[in-house]
């Protein structure tokens, strides 16, 4: 059965509109759904353990697979080294500096030891939940102590609602039977056409003026030399911190973004910090729809040194501002 044809089915018969809310269906996170599926399905048979809970942990916790940690490491699920781990080691910045983080060979070694992870003594009211309950498992997590965000149950009910994860709960044998085997077409077979077109857009676009040629690296590009990657639809701070190995305050702080800042697709999120003057552009002629913030990031300047620089200049339409 084709997934992919079910959802939109859905989306059409039901006129559901996430307009207000952060989109997860990027078509990164489609992929990831369509890879590990089956995985989660397999260790919910095995421990039962949500197949819908254990894909949206996932999806979270790796940035849909494109985090340092699970591209390295094939962690997906952050599990860090305790002290009886002897097997090979990740570091990287997290709530605290250099901590050290499981290494697998490959991502369904990673799904295994996140069911065995959970089957620790104080995760064991959450077992006493049906397995269609996602919601209950959600905010049982965090009250467990598995995440330290206040919002994180409400991220992974997000992730599971918007991309019908609870399907696989509820209706398990339609893509995996009992002893583990797949059932045939159970798996999505392509990505929507109208998802997958903007996702390329970034990378044809010309560089203005002033900034660096854009690369295919992982998605990544440099600005003034500055290593930053294109917001796409569904991206959040939380995936794109995972992805950086940032905090999300780091990620925002790097940025000059206000804590209440909006994600917008298309523009440069820098994943390391930004620089006090331009290397290639001297000057830039503001146009409409221009910002001090927008102009920062389009050159990767340090807010304040641009205002700095131009502080006797009035911001408007036509003025033009220093980049060095």
């Amino acid at each position: 059965m084709n997934i992919r044809f079910i959802i939109s089915l859905i989306f059409c018969c039901c006129g559901i509109s996430l307009s207000a809310q952060v989109s997860y269906r990027s078509a990164e996170t489609i992929e990831y759904i369509e890879r590990f599926h089956k995985t989660a399905i397999r260790e919910m048979y095995l421990y039962n353990i949500p197949a819908s809970i254990t894909l949206a942990q996932g999806i979270l916790e790796s940035g849909s697979g494109r985090s340092p940690l699970a591209v390295s490491a094939n962690n997906h699920f952050g599990i860090k080294c305790t002290d009886d781990y002897k097997g090979k080691k990740y570091h990287q910045d997290d709530d605290r500096r250099h901590e050290c983080f499981r290494v697998y060979a490959t991502p369904e070694q990673s799904f295994r030891d996140h069911s065995l992870f959970l089957l620790r003594p104080h995760y064991a009211d959450l077992f006493k939940l049906r397995i269609t309950d996602y919601k209950g498992w959600a905010k049982g997590l965090k009250k467990a102590g598995y995440a330290t965000n206040p919002k994180y149950p409400a991220l992974l009910i997000e992730v599971i609602e918007q991309n019908y994860l609870d399907i696989y709960d509820r209706n398990p044998e339609r893509f995996l039977s009992r002893d583990g085997s797949p059932q045939k077409d159970s798996s999505p077979k392509r990505t929507p056409e109208k998802r997958k077109q903007p996702e390329k857009k970034p990378s044809k676009k010309v560089s203005p003026k002033g900034t660096d040629k854009p690369s295919n690296d992982g998605g990544f590009e440099r600005i003034n030399g500055i290593k930053c990657v294109r917001v796409k639809s569904g991206d959040t701070f939380y995936g794109l911190s995972k992805r950086a190995g940032l905090s999300v305050d780091k990620l925002k702080s790097y940025n000059d973004f206000p804590s209440d800042y909006v994600l917008k697709p298309g523009e440069c999120v820098f994943f390391q910090p930004k620089k006090k003057a331009a290397s290639k552009a001297s000057t830039h002629r503001v146009v409409k729809g221009d910002t001090w913030l927008s102009v920062s990031q389009k050159y990767g300047i340090r807010l304040a040194d641009l205002k700095k620089m131009n502080r006797k200049v009035t911001f408007r339409v036509g003025a033009k501002l220093r980049l060095k």
